[in-house]
Formats: C-alpha cells, structure tokens, sequence
C-alpha cells in the first residue's frame, strides 16, 4: 500500500519495494541496502546502507525490499528542507518584465498627447486655422501611431522562438526567458545527469602479469555473485572476454568478495579487503579518484579495475565551445572533490568544485551572482532544484530530472543532452534578433509617415495602408524564426 508521508509518525517502520523512492527520512532496519542517492546529493556511486544508518526521504531503493524506522516527520525531512530552500531562492529572483508592457506605457499616452498637441498648437501659430483640416490631420497622427504591428508581432516572435525551441527539444517557460538567457555570461552545471551519464562502465583493466582480459574473467566470475552496480558493471562488460564460474563465494560486508575461481582463490574487492588478508600493493591506488576494484589471486595482488561515471559524448564539445563564445563554465557536484577534478581536467572546465551539499552550490551560485555575472544553472537533481530556482536562468536536463528540479526550472531540456544548452541559448539571440528588427522597422517607418501626416503629406488612407502594411511586414518576418536551424 502507498504510504502517506504526512500521516506516518516517528518511530513507525515503512517498507520500501526494490525502485520506490524513500519518502521520509529514517533508520535502516534490514541488515543492508544500496541506494541511489544522485538525485538528493549527487553522488554518482550508489551508497550501500548497513543496519541502523541513516536514510533520507528521495533516496531509491536499488534492490530488495527493505524496512525502515521513521526518525523525522515530512515537515522536517530533507527533502523537504530542500524544497523550503527552492521557495527561499525563488522569492530572491527577479522577473523579467516583457519588453511591450514596459513600452506601453510609455507610448500611448505620449501618442494621445501629441495628437492633441497636433490638433491644438496650430491654433495659436496658424493664421487659417481650419479645425476641421487639423482635426483631421490628428487622426491621420493617431492611426498612423497605432501600434498595431508591435503589439501582434512582437508576441509572435516570442511564441516563435519557443516554437522553435520545442521542435528542438526545449522548453522555454515563457518568452521572458528567451530574453534572459541571451544575456548569460556564467553557465554553472552539475556532474552527475547533466556532464556524465549517471550510468556506471569499466574504464580501465590493469594487470601486473599476463593478459588483462583473464585478469578481468577472473573478476567477472566474483562479481557475477552481487548484486551491487559497481558488480553489475563489471560483470557485463566486454561480453567477449573468457567465462569462468566462481565457487565457495563469500561476501565480507563492506570490503568486498572472496570466492574460488578456476581453483584459484580469489579476492575482488575495495583496499580494505586486500588489507584484511595482510596483501601487499601500490600504495598510490588508494589516491585513485574513481571506484576502484583491487584483485588478488593465491593471495598476491594482481591488479585493478577502475569504474566510473560515463562521460555525455557531447560534454566536452559542448564546453569547448562555450568557452570559445566567452562563457565562464563552472561546475558544482555532490560527488568527491578528486572525482569532480577529474571530470572537470577531462572537459576543459574554468573551476569545479566538489563533495557539495545544495546549501553549498547555493552559496557558490549567489557568490557567483554577487559578483555581477548573469548565471544559467542546469542540473537534474532534487538537490540543484534551489540553485536552479535562484540562478538567472534555471535549466533543468528534463529527461531524467526530479520533478522538483523541472517545476523550478525556466528552460527544461527534455532529452539530457549539454549541447542544447548551446541551443538554447542561439534560439534566444535568434528572438531577439527578430524582435528588434521588428521594433526597429516599426518604429522607423511610423515616425516618418507621422512627420509626413502631421505635416499634411500623408492622407488617411494612406495611413492606414502604412499601418497595416508594417504590421503584415512585421507578422511576416516574426514567422521566419520557425524556418531558423539550431
């Protein structure tokens, strides 16, 4: 049965099925599970929870059912300090106020004014004044003036710029942010969802002897045994490789596995396992930044395989060129400080910072702010939903991003790739760029012809004709952003 996270009470235990969510924050009562915690904290490794530990409302159970004691109620759970911290940083933003409205105000009484002025002051520098010829002349001024071509096409360029945007996989949450995100000069990301995959692979096999693709049939048939991601990556990769099948397997909670493998035992498994059998190797591997699987056969070490977080193909493309455009790129993740380091070392970033809590990548996005630089910040976990509602411009990598993070947001992308980014922001000048065209050409044209009708030149029908015929011109070039390629 679905539990209610209002209704529960401390100290009540819930079950949690292999794929819920955790739904309040609590103690772990099975003897172990391992949880996906990228979305609350942006670990990319999954965390294995023993008995007694704490876990926290958004964490994913990977496997088994298991049973949890409730310790905090929904109000003072950390998901929901999390979204407490989202409606703090939105009441921080500012709108943006759509260009027509602030126009508006401006021209029509101005406009009304003028016409009046046209009607009147003639009266006092014009020997024949002719009130019905300078009536008129003031009617020729008003519908001249009218701004019927900003009005229709200015709204139509946005609409085709969002348009534009969804044909390409974005969602604009309003033609406000069109115009936001053009001024952008610092892109802050994520790791884990946003850069990287989220998605476990063997990088490396090293074997101090021999071939190490036996090296990683001997790891295969260990692995093969558990069920942790790490096991799981490493048993299916390279589905070439030699099969082996592994005998006597026992799992030492914490440290790894111990099995027999083509009559060789075999240890698979973190430092602490090889430490615990008194196995010598490099003392160097435990600085390794990414999770690491030493291995150790008849008791002497022969080697490692390195896993971690899938780099996005397009990632480092996509940051290569935002910094060809000027743009300042920073990343903020939850996941270790050497793990981001080396993300960040591979992609070409300006800085990165790890090992960060959301209070944290909120603070660094306001210092950012501080500074006086426009911020885009994407990311795709519950834990970024406060820095994207405080950023000048949130972009949530819709895909597979919590809902939290897509509610705040103000551009999702729907498919998780980073070069629509660079999409987005090309389709917001490409806005721009026609709806100032439009202002120019609407204007420009108006003030000539109001000269000419103020004067007496232009009649009223040829008024109308001008303002009708901008207007057509205007609707005209608004709808040439929905032929744009991005």
């Amino acid at each position: 049965q679905q539990v209610n996270p209002k209704t529960v009470t401390i100290g009540e235990i819930i079950l949690v099925k292999a794929g819920e969510k955790v739904a309040l924050d609590g103690k772990l009562k099975t003897e172990k599970a391992a949880f996906n915690t990228a979305a609350l904290t942006g670990e990319s490794k999954p965390d294995t929870k023993y008995r007694s530990e704490a876990v926290f409302a958004g964490m994913i159970n990977l496997e088994t059912v298991v049973e949890i004691e409730v310790t905090n109620t929904f109000e003072d759970s950390k998901l929901s300090k999390i979204l407490e911290m989202v409606q703090d940083a939105t009441a921080r933003k500012s709108k943006t106020q759509l260009f027509i409205a602030r126009f508006a105000k401006i021209y029509v009484p101005i406009i009304f004014g003028l016409a009046l002025l046209v009607l009147i002051l003639p009266l006092f520098f014009v020997q024949d004044y002719s009130f019905k010829e300078w009536f008129y002349r003031s009617l020729v001024f008003l519908v001249i003036s009218c701004p019927c071509a900003l009005v229709v096409s200015i709204p139509l360029g946005y609409f085709g710029g969002i348009g534009l945007a969804s044909r390409n996989g974005i969602l604009f949450k309003g033609g406000n942010f069109l115009d936001a995100i053009t001024a952008v000069d610092t892109i802050v990301m994520d790791k884990t969802g946003t850069l990287t995959a989220g998605v476990f692979e063997v990088t490396e096999v090293f074997a101090v002897h021999g071939d190490p693709t036996e090296l990683l049939s001997y790891a295969k048939a260990v692995e093969a045994h558990s069920t942790h991601p790490i096991a799981k990556a490493i048993a299916s990769y390279h589905p070439g490789s030699p099969a082996l099948q592994a005998e006597k397997t026992q799992e030492i909670a914490g440290h790894g596995l111990l099995a027999t493998v083509n009559g060789k035992r075999t240890l698979a498994g973190n430092s602490k396992l090889l430490d615990k059998f008194n196995i010598s190797y490099p003392a160097e591997l435990r600085q390794v930044a990414y999770s690491i699987v030493l291995l150790a056969i008849e008791d002497q070490y022969a080697g490692y395989i390195t896993v971690a977080d899938r780099i996005k193909p397009d990632a480092k493309e996509v940051i290569q060129t935002m910094r060809a455009q000027g743009l300042y790129t920073v990343m903020l993740s939850g996941d270790k400080t050497a793990v981001v380091n080396e993300v960040a070392k591979e992609l070409g970033l300006d800085k990165a910072y790890g090992d960060l809590l959301p209070e944290d990548k909120v603070n660094h996005v306001q210092q950012l702010i501080d500074q006086g630089r426009r911020v885009a910040f994407a990311g795709d976990g519950v834990n970024d939903a406060p820095v994207v509602a405080l950023a000048q411009v949130g972009i949530a990598m819709g895909g597979l991003g919590a809902d939290a993070t897509i509610e705040t947001a103000d551009v999702v992308i729907q498919n998780d790739e980073p070069h629509k980014i660079l999409s987005a922001i090309k389709i917001g000048k490409i806005t721009r760029s026609i709806v100032w065209q439009n202002v120019i050409l609407a204007m420009g044209i108006k003030i000539i012809v109001l000269i000419l009708g103020a004067g007496g030149v232009a009649t009223l029908w040829e008024a109308v004709i001008a303002d009708v015929g901008v207007a057509l011109l205007a609707i005209l070039n608004a709808i040439r952003i929905q032929q744009k390629k991005v």
